[in-house]
């Protein structure tokens, strides 16, 4: 019986989600790979995260997303699994946004962090 747990997120962009990690010091390793579990079980995720203690956490691809995966019992993040997938969530957003703005023309010309934890971006397109 797998003790993993796949927690459903909204992440379907690969490069995005690396980038998330890496803005919040998240480090990680680009899968294909096996994430250790209880009792020696693995299963393969994209994106894999170490932990001190043996077991892994990671992101899978499930169709159209990426799941977060781990065995929560042995959960070792600094932030509580919601608290976690809201942090990458966020960062992703962020990456997910300028990257499309950028196909479109735009540039960032302003970043505020806000007081409640959101940014606030401002972009600009110059027309000939």
């Amino acid at each position: 019986m797998s003790h993993f747990s796949q927690i459903k997120t909204q992440i379907r962009d690969l490069t995005a989600l690396q980038s998330a990690l890496t803005d919040l010091g998240i480090s990680w390793k680009s899968g294909p790979q096996p994430i250790r579990g209880y009792r020696g079980q693995t299963v393969d995720a994209e994106i894999v995260i170490q932990q001190d203690n043996g077991y892994d956490v990671g992101f899978s691809r499930n169709q159209e997303q990426y799941e977060l995966v781990a065995d929560l019992q042995y959960w070792q993040q600094p932030l509580s699994v919601e608290g976690f997938i809201k942090r990458v969530t966020q960062r992703y957003a962020y990456h997910t946004v300028l990257q499309e703005t950028e196909r479109q023309g735009f540039q960032l010309s302003e970043q505020q962090q806000q007081q409640d934890g959101s940014i606030r971006l401002v972009l600009q397109r110059w027309s000939a």
